[in-house]
């Protein structure tokens, strides 16, 4: 610019800002001495005819400096602007190097073979085989064993149902053990209303079984094997018609045995040791109950056979016996010692205090004898 117009007085440069916007963001720098001498140099040509001249050079000066423009820039400021402008119309994505990443769809051929998918075989209902020999720690595969080859075919595994050993050795409902179909809590096992069909394998320790509310229709033999702490079996609401006759002898500790809402028609042989025996609502008929099948259970205080189809009253009764519930039978008679010893007539059955006969056809005056060792008579009618 100072080649166009020579040296640029230092009033002018002070006046500058003022007369052009433009030339105000030029950052020129003039010395403090020189503003001083410009201003009072402008406080004396305001007076005359001088002020004229100066206004229409200044005019003339900005219309230069605005032709000029970024030429008089300074050049950090030059260069700065520059730059910015590069950037605003530069890709910013195009710094980053992204070669080693791209994969072309040419390139998915070698890293799946879609081909090998139609060799696939459909496992949905197979389960995979699991073989529990001991607790070592399993085999570490190597790295080059572990690696697979792109493009080859994978084969067929072969697959079947777990095998647990122990108490656990069978497999339960739908392959699983039987604490991960049922719940285990501690020594009790709950089953209850999970469609089972069989008694699931138990583990040793179980004491308590409830598997109410299933399609249980046959207990087996083998299914209480072995468990020689088992104190109670429910088994209310199921579809049993028939239990082993050694399915539930050989229990030495089963004291609660539960089995209404079935169909059973018939008893198995019980366990001594018994004390609460509950077969209501089934189907079960004299003919189906043993012979003196209660005289050797000494310990057995409740006899619930409500509910069913008997015709008589089971005979003999063991002394222990405190609650005998026959309600909603076919009972049309009874004996004279179904309760009581007709020749020892100092015989007396307190501990027995509550017999119900309602609900039958038996008129319960025509037999008084029957009741002289009892301490309560029976519900019945008596007319």
């Amino acid at each position: 610019m100072r080649s166009l117009i020579g040296p640029t007085p230092a009033c002018l440069l002070v006046l500058l800002p003022s007369v052009c916007p433009t030339a105000a963001t030029l950052s020129i720098r003039v010395p403090l001495s020189v503003r001083c001498r410009a201003s009072i140099w402008n406080q004396r040509a305001s007076k005359g005819p001088l002020m004229r001249l100066s206004t229409l050079f200044l005019s003339l000066l900005a219309l230069v400096l605005q032709e000029a423009g970024p030429a008089s820039l300074p050049e950090k400021e030059q260069r700065r602007r520059e730059e910015q402008s590069h950037y605003g119309e530069s890709d910013p994505y195009s710094e980053l190097h992204v070669g080693s990443y791209m994969v072309s769809p040419d390139d998915y051929s070698e890293v799946i073979d879609l081909s090998s998918y139609e060799e696939l075989a459909d496992y949905g209902d197979q389960l995979a085989e699991v073989k529990v020999t001991s607790l070592a720690p399993p085999t570490r595969i190597s790295p080059t064993q572990s690696k697979v080859t792109p493009g080859t075919p994978l084969s067929n595994p072969t697959m079947t149902k777990p095998t647990l050993p122990g108490p656990l050795g069978s497999p339960a409902s739908h392959g699983l053990p039987t604490c991960l179909v049922c719940v285990c809590l501690g020594s009790s096992v709950y089953c209850d209303d999970i469609d089972l069909e069989n008694i699931p394998p138990l583990p040793r320790m179980t004491t308590y079984l409830y598997a109410r509310f299933n399609r249980i229709s046959h207990i087996r033999t083998r299914d209480f094997k072995g468990l020689t702490k088992l104190k109670r079996i429910d088994l209310t609401s199921n579809f049993i018609s028939s239990i082993d006759n050694d399915a539930l002898r050989l229990l030495p500790a089963l004291q609660d045995l539960i089995l209404p809402e079935n169909q059973l028609v018939a008893l198995p042989l019980l366990p001594s040791g018994i004390e609460f025996l509950d077969v209501r609502l089934n189907r079960l008929r004299s003919s189906g109950i043993q012979r003196e099948a209660f005289r050797a259970l000494e310990k057995l205080q409740f006899l619930y056979l409500a509910d069913n189809q008997l015709d008589s009253i089971p005979w003999p009764l063991p002394l222990s016996l405190r609650s005998l519930h026959l309600q909603n039978n076919m009972i049309k008679t009874m004996q004279t010692d179904a309760f009581c010893d007709p020749v020892e007539h100092r015989h007396t059955r307190r501990p027995l205090e509550d017999i119900r006969l309602d609900g039958n056809p038996i008129n319960l005056s025509l037999f008084p004898s029957a009741y002289f060792c009892l301490p309560r008579l029976p519900i019945g009618r008596f007319t």
